[in-house]
């Protein structure tokens, strides 16, 4: 699955087959202006030393003051940055050290929706995080998918239920498309994914 994302950023050339970012072949694409269109959040995204803001505006230096608290409300930060004692320019310690994992990841998310992506790439984003970070992200998830296109690598089901279309892989190979409700119903794989993980997770 995370061989589909370096496709899609053309770290790997296809042998067979092509790869269409908006009906258009990504060979066709000039290199940089792809990549350029593309946001990329992995499991354990990188905080750097420096304040939250510097981190914030890394990708995208000429954002403004509206768009960059835009986009601290869409990644569900505005508690977090009220809570820091200097706001946007408290410093967050190496690799974000004073914040806690589902801050991390969505101040990630929020320094590639800053850069405005045609794409946001999520790596298995929310493999790391407990139950409420993850319900977190998933809502940070689905206010980004109103304005770009959020491709989503996952095992943990839950981050994926709420998105318009799932595509099931094992072994490198596609198995099944649809939506959650769909997959429960058609596929066996899914269903027994989904039976498992959600029963280890419901309350006793």
């Amino acid at each position: 699955k995370t061989t589909v994302f370096s496709l899609i950023e053309r770290f790997y050339e296809p042998e067979s087959g092509r790869v269409l970012v908006d009906g258009r072949d990504v060979t066709n694409w000039p290199i940089g202006e792809l990549r350029a269109a593309i946001g990329y959040v992995e499991q354990d995204a990188p905080v750097l030393s420096g304040t939250l803001r510097e981190n914030l505006l890394f990708g995208a230096p000429e954002a403004t003051e509206d768009e960059l608290w835009h986009t601290v409300r869409t990644a569900r930060l505005e508690a977090m940055v009220t809570r820091l004692p200097d706001g946007l320019v408290t410093t967050v310690g190496h690799r974000g050290m004073k914040l806690s994992g589902g801050e991390r990841q969505r101040v990630a998310i929020a320094r590639a929706l800053l850069r405005r992506p045609r794409l946001l790439l999520l790596d298995e984003a929310t493999s790391q995080l407990d139950a409420v970070n993850e319900a977190a992200l998933r809502d940070t998830i689905a206010d980004a998918a109103t304005t770009t296109t959020v491709l989503v690598v996952a095992h943990r089901l839950s981050t994926v239920t709420m998105a318009d279309r799932i595509i099931v892989m094992d072994a490198g190979q596609v198995l099944a498309v649809g939506s959650h409700a769909d997959l429960i119903a058609g596929s066996a794989l899914y269903a027994e994914l989904a039976a498992t993980q959600f029963l280890a997770t419901a309350p006793s």
